[in-house]
């Protein structure tokens, strides 16, 4: 369902929920396991509903499977790259069923750190707002980096085709030192667990 977007209200499937959240800044929704919970939540109000929600301990909140795989309650963020540098676009799912939740692009001229980098500064602005502080996975060493640091060190130029890149940056930066977040940031374990959920699948 959605609070904030272009037309709040409760949709019975993702393509039509992600048309009201879609380019719309601040955008509040989330999804629930039926209608009759959507309704009630939707009758709360946001702020109401992520108040009510009880807060869960850094033990029980973040279970790891059995099989020392990944942990599915998660977001997983990725970038695609025609080229290096080349057109750029990044996207984060939910790990556990790839469930698109956002997915920004393409920009004309960009390097995969840089997606990656943005993907993670997204995923985590936008779980702030919805109160979630489930776990992010990455598979990008570089950017988990920068995102720690808050600092991109990039040799992308800064010229008329990557301003808007650029800007994008600046904006992620200024976000992470004027914020603080709960979310655990994970290396994604490709060489055990094969391609991260989020991947484009363009190899």
């Amino acid at each position: 369902m959605v609070w904030k977007g272009h037309h709040p209200g409760i949709y019975n499937d993702w393509k039509e929920c992600e048309l009201q959240i879609k380019g719309y800044e601040g955008a509040v929704y989330k999804s629930f396991p039926d209608r009759e919970s959507a309704i009630e939540a939707h009758r709360m109000g946001a702020s109401a509903f992520f108040k009510s929600q009880p807060k869960k301990t850094a033990s029980n909140n973040f279970p790891s499977t059995s099989s020392g795989g990944p942990i599915l309650n998660s977001l997983s963020v990725d970038a695609a790259c025609s080229g290096n540098p080349g057109a750029l676009e990044y996207r984060g799912v939910f790990t556990g069923n790839k469930q698109e939740i956002f997915r920004i692009g393409p920009f004309p001229y960009g390097t995969n750190n840089i997606g990656e980098f943005l993907a993670i500064v997204h995923g985590i602005a936008l779980l702030k707002k919805q109160g979630s502080n489930i776990p992010i996975y990455s598979d990008s060493v570089n950017a988990l980096k920068w995102v720690k640091t808050k600092d991109v060190r990039t040799k992308l130029p800064r010229n008329e085709r990557t301003e808007q890149l650029h800007q994008l940056i600046d904006r992620a930066i200024e976000w992470l030192q004027n914020n603080t977040y709960t979310n655990p940031l994970l290396k994604w374990e490709t060489d055990r667990w094969g391609e991260i959920p989020a991947d484009f699948g363009r190899k």
